[in-house]
């Protein structure tokens, strides 16, 4: 995978790079920035994905951008712990090109711990017939919950990725498919909403090295981006309203037949189905300027009646992000910054049922409260300090174990 992706880059670029001359990449005009949006209308989660910093070279209809996340980290569990640790959590690189006056492509692709991973997260052609009608084919971000597309690094106070968003739900979650999205602006509302067909989940959903129910585990299977693993295909929708100065809701669903229910005509299992439904919402108080947003998910899983009790068949979880600018201005030199103080309140519970043999609730859940400092020398860097505190109980209902980790991470787009 690395080696063909080192191949396509060398493709790409060599040939554009040889018929460049030199003495132009020293002309400052050369490289420009590329405006986000011009139309001042307001913006989505799911024009995320577009509504980043590119840069173009003169009239060349390529753009170019990406962002990469480090930190430092030293975290103590029950009062042990690993020291000191610095971390590259990701280097991610865009590239979007405007083939024709209606029809452009984006992918994202992003290196995680190094070089440990490397993923293709959206790769995708879109066809505009009208606002409100949109194809898009390719390798598509699954529009569950907000997260899910609007996760850049740059963009948050935090340094680590909601529990919610990564554990719960399999954020960053893609997969192959097509389908349709569109908007609808009125004098101050916008409705929006996307539909897909895709790719998704496999046995490992109930078969993992989590010993619970554990959607993140599909994520691991690189066959779902060239085969369906059991033919039936993962239907994702949200729809999503804003009002211009207050806010915006969205409401999706993702739901698949998840199992191997049938190999060659022969009858396995009866099919298995899993569902998750999510709201996510913004806002921005006024006055205090205070930036609320947050996520809530509730999944459904059919498990098998002859498996352990840790895996659950019902879950929950979710997140909220408080942030409050304290000065903005010129700080440390810069101007225009932003010095914001926040809080991030975080709780999922894998495992929502009960023992059958007591009627005791199953544990199997966490807590995470966030305090964070972050300075923002423009709106495209962000340096953060967290205090992380988490507790985390085992699905036996054992008293919680407790984990306390300082970090001081930066991200910012390039």
């Amino acid at each position: 995978m690395k080696k063909l992706l080192t191949l396509l880059l060398l493709a790409v670029t060599g040939p554009a790079l040889a018929q460049i001359d030199p003495t132009l990449l020293r002309d400052p005009g050369l490289l420009r920035r590329v405006p986000t949006d011009t139309t001042g209308r307001p913006q989505l989660n799911m024009d995320a994905v577009y509504n980043r910093p590119f840069l173009q070279a003169g009239r060349l209809p390529v753009a170019l951008g990406g962002y990469v996340e480090a930190n430092y980290q030293n975290g103590r569990t029950d009062g042990i712990g690993e020291g000191h640790q610095f971390q590259m959590r990701r280097v991610t690189l865009f590239v979007s090109s405007a083939i024709s006056k209606r029809v452009k492509f984006l992918t994202e692709i992003e290196f995680e711990d190094g070089t440990k991973e490397i993923n293709i997260e959206f790769a995708s052609v879109d066809f505009e017939f009208s606002p409100l009608l949109n194809v898009r084919g390719g390798i598509v971000m699954n529009p569950i919950g907000a997260f899910n597309q609007n996760h850049d690094g740059p963009k948050w106070e935090f340094v680590d990725r909601p529990i919610a968003a990564t554990q719960l739900l399999p954020a960053t979650w893609s997969n192959v498919g097509a389908g349709f999205f569109g908007k609808k602006y009125t004098d101050r509302w916008v409705f929006a909403y996307e539909a897909y067909l895709t790719n998704g989940f496999d046995n490992s959903v109930v078969d993992n090295a989590e010993s619970r129910t554990f959607l993140p585990a599909s994520k691991a299977n690189p066959d779902r981006f060239e085969e369906n693993f059991n033919g039936q295909l993962l239907t994702t929708a949200k729809v999503a309203l804003r009002r211009q100065k207050v806010g915006e809701l969205g409401l999706s669903h993702m739901g698949q037949v998840y199992n191997k229910f049938e190999d060659d005509g022969l009858v396995l299992d009866q099919k298995r189905r899993l569902d998750v439904w999510a709201v996510d919402a913004n806002t921005t108080l006024p006055g205090s300027g205070t930036a609320l947003t947050g996520e809530w998910a509730w999944v459904r899983v059919n498990v098998p009646d002859n498996y352990a009790p840790q895996y659950g068949g019902r879950q929950i979880g979710g997140f909220l992000d408080l942030v409050q600018p304290v000065r903005k201005g010129r700080v440390f030199g810069y101007e225009h910054a932003v010095l914001n103080a926040g809080l991030r309140l975080e709780y999922v519970d894998w495992n929502r049922n009960r023992f059958t043999e007591t009627g005791g609730a199953i544990g199997d859940e966490t807590w995470a409260l966030v305090p964070a400092l972050s300075w923002r020398s423009s709106p495209l860097t962000v340096v953060r300090l967290n205090y992380r505190q988490q507790w985390a109980r085992d699905f036996l209902g054992n008293p919680s174990v407790r984990s306390a980790t300082v970090q001081l991470g930066l991200s910012s787009y390039f």
